[in-house]
């Protein structure tokens, strides 16, 4: 079992830019690929950017490429996503998920899901 808590969400204008937090506890994190997903209201969530277990490979949405980076400390068991240059419709909550599949954190998504973290972008 794994639990994921994400933080760093929050409100800022267009341009500005977060950096999100996904803290794990439970099993060995390094083990885990990890990803992140986002969901707007009325919308479905969606793929945003993931991860591998050594750090070594990324993958991002295209939305997204370019302006966003995926990273994680092993030693302090934390995936982060860095945003910049946000626009208004990366308004969302964001959720950190995690797997020991790469091909499930850049699909469907993981097992395992934090409670999400609201990133607001006002024009």
């Amino acid at each position: 079992q794994v639990q994921l808590v994400e933080s760093g969400g929050g409100l800022v204008q267009a341009g500005d830019s977060l950096r999100l937090s996904c803290a794990a506890s439970g099993r060995t994190f390094s083990g885990y690929c990890m990803g992140w997903f986002r969901q707007a209201p009325g919308k479905e969530r969606e793929f945003v950017a993931a991860i591998s277990w050594s750090g070594g490979t990324t993958y991002y949405a295209d939305s997204v490429k370019g302006r966003f980076t995926i990273s994680r400390n092993n030693a302090k068991n934390t995936v982060y996503l860095q945003m910049n240059s946000l626009k208004p419709e990366d308004t969302a909550v964001y959720y950190c998920t995690a797997d020991s599949s790469f091909i499930r954190v850049r699909g469907p998504g993981g097992d395992y899901w934090g409670q999400g973290t609201q990133v607001t972008v006002s024009s």
